[in-house]
């Protein structure tokens, strides 16, 4: 086997400092590691995929050393991975994260609906800690949504998030002018204010990816149409046990609830829980995470790291719950 190697620990940063060297495979492709199993001899296996964090179209965290990963990539390339698997008879989609963008909620959305219809391989979506917006969204592809009682979801809604630094400029004594071939080439620039004809175009657009939301949502809810969906859309979050008396997701449970709902609607009584991962990635049993800690990434007014000031550069259409992001064109 091919290793390469990669510093995991720069000197001071660490404990005692110095330079951690490990090993790292050169083959990056998915690995499987069963993280539970039945008693007994079988063939069977549940393939459990996460679905956490902001849910971005672009590589997040990394860093000097650290690894990148586009979370629909990942997803789509975990799906393909349980569906070419003929030993794997359904998926579990483990939820935690508040939702992202409009684009990469659609894409993601469209892929667990794809890998149902293609597979013919039921999916479960169980939401644990937090499945909000764009991630709800997401779970609605699925064919039934557990959630634990003491789970945040729903906020469905839209938002588009502007920044200006218009104020700060001035401030500074910086003044910025754009030439260009229309007068809405700059809409949403952070370095001029909103005006009310660019507000116009913005809300006619997230009123189009509202309807969207409120659609899918529909579809993917039997009991709910359109009307009703409208009632409960108005942005808020409920917890696991009003979003199943609302008609927001099936039932209440844990994982393991959903590891045997998946079991039951795959007409199998045992089978082995996998997990996809890089090679590096270690997985001890049902609960670990997906990767190695790293910090959570932070939008908001007050704490901007660089990554995230590279995020806000431009106009963001977002099926997210954050109470720190503000509102559109808001000065």
């Amino acid at each position: 086997m091919v290793f390469s190697c990669g510093a995991a620990l720069l000197a001071g940063c660490g404990p005692a400092g110095g330079i951690l060297i490990k090993p790292v495979p050169a083959d990056q492709r998915l690995k499987e590691t069963v993280v539970q199993a039945d008693p007994g001899w079988y063939s069977e296996k549940v393939a459990l995929i996460d679905l956490d964090g902001v849910l971005l179209n672009r590589r997040t965290g990394g860093g000097l050393f650290g690894s990148e990963e586009n979370p629909v990539s990942l997803l789509v390339e975990k799906l393909e991975k349980a569906r070419s698997d003929r030993c794997v008879k359904a998926v579990v989609l483990r939820v935690n994260s508040p939702g992202g963008t409009v684009q990469a909620s659609e894409v993601m959305y469209e892929a667990v609906r794809r890998f149902r219809k293609e597979a013919g391989k039921p999916v479960v979506a169980c939401i644990t800690d937090v499945g909000a917006s764009g991630a709800y969204y997401v779970a609605c592809g699925a064919d039934k949504i557990i959630c634990q009682p003491s789970s945040i979801t729903g906020s469905i809604g839209v938002v588009v998030q502007t920044i200006s630094l218009v104020g700060t400029m001035k401030l500074l004594g910086i003044s910025a002018e754009a030439i260009t071939s229309g007068d809405m080439k700059t809409m949403g620039s952070p370095l001029k204010r909103l005006t009310d004809k660019e507000r116009k175009v913005f809300q006619a657009m997230v009123d189009e990816f509202y309807d969207r939301f409120v659609e899918v949502v529909a579809e993917g809810r039997a009991g709910l149409d359109r009307d009703q969906v409208r009632k409960l859309a108005d942005g808020r979050v409920y917890t696991g046990r009003q979003a199943l008396r609302l008609g927001l997701v099936d039932r209440l449970g844990t994982l393991q609830d959903a590891v045997a709902e998946a079991k039951k609607a795959a007409g199998i009584e045992r089978a082995k829980v996998v997990m996809y991962h890089r090679p590096l990635g270690y997985r001890a049993n049902v609960y670990s995470a997906l990767a190695a800690p790293r910090p959570a990434m932070q939008i908001n007014l007050l704490n901007l790291q660089g990554g995230e000031l590279l995020f806000l550069r431009r106009p963001v259409f977002l099926y997210l719950w954050s109470t720190d992001l503000p509102l559109a064109g808001q000065q």
